[in-house]
């Protein structure tokens, strides 16, 4: 069971990356001019003869011989309903917006009301936590319940109906995390892990995601968004694992590191 998904946060304009989502250096090497995502999503049409869809349709579906596309985009930036949107519409694609349900109406994350207006339009809503824990992995599994569970509610009222999919933020993914989601009602979660193996743990089917940074080129979108086998796929595994082991080495240490490295770099 394979599937190809691409993880992109926000998009912002004029470089105004605090406008979006979550402030800081560290969440803005996640953030894309809108006019660049754009290109990204041109190369990534070309790169596909299929369109993106939703993850409801791959659960549903007996046929495992196909690779298919999913657009997720993470956090819950208000740039999801101010941007993205407007975007996709143009591709006539679908998205998953995965929102952190306790930043909802917040200045820079959407409202309830544009939430509504996403899934009217056709596109999937998806808890990505609560609060967006530094390293959900080390939660414990009350923590990890409520963690979902409040989300879940909150979105599932927000939209009418019982929401099912989810993604981890910041990348801190454990089987311990899937099983809380599993038993928390959800049946799809992403990691950011960079593969297209899809598994099951317990009644919930966990799919890795390709991640796209500020500053990678469009190309780079239509080379991993491949449902074969390209060379920045595997360069993003392999990276992916390089970072893996520094975060376990490092571990509660690892994001002291890297917020520095990133200020280091921004000052350069």
């Amino acid at each position: 069971m394979k599937a190809v998904t691409l993880l992109y946060h926000d998009a912002v304009e004029n470089g105004d990356f605090d406008r979006s989502g979550f402030p800081g250096q560290a969440a803005s090497i996640y953030k894309l001019d809108a006019v660049e995502m754009e290109r990204h999503f041109a190369t990534v049409a070309n790169a596909r003869t299929d369109k993106p869809e939703s993850i409801y349709s791959f659960l549903g579906d007996d046929d495992r011989s196909r690779v298919p596309l999913f657009l997720t985009f993470d956090d819950g930036g208000i740039s999801a309903s101010t941007i993205i949107e407007t975007i996709l519409a143009k591709f006539g694609w679908i998205g998953h917006f995965f929102v952190t349900a306790g930043h909802i109406d917040k200045s820079t994350f959407v409202s309830s009301k544009q939430i509504r207006q996403l899934a009217e339009k056709g596109h999937v809503i998806g808890s990505h936590s609560w609060s967006h824990p530094a390293r959900m992995s080390s939660c414990s599994w009350t923590e990890l319940e409520s963690e979902w569970k409040q989300s879940i509610a909150k979105l599932s009222d927000t939209i009418g109906e019982q929401v099912t999919v989810a993604s981890v933020p910041g990348g801190y993914f454990s089987s311990e995390v899937a099983k809380a989601a599993s038993a928390c009602g959800i049946r799809a979660l992403f990691t950011s892990e960079p593969v297209k193996k899809a598994y099951y743990v317990d009644e919930c089917l966990v799919l890795g995601r390709f991640g796209l940074q500020r500053g990678m080129s469009p190309s780079v979108s239509g080379a991993l968004a491949s449902n074969h086998t390209s060379f920045r796929q595997i360069e993003q595994y392999l990276h992916w694992n390089t970072k893996k082991l520094a975060k376990s080495i490092g571990g509660r240490h690892y994001l002291a590191i890297r917020k520095r490295v990133l200020k280091r770099r921004e000052e350069a």
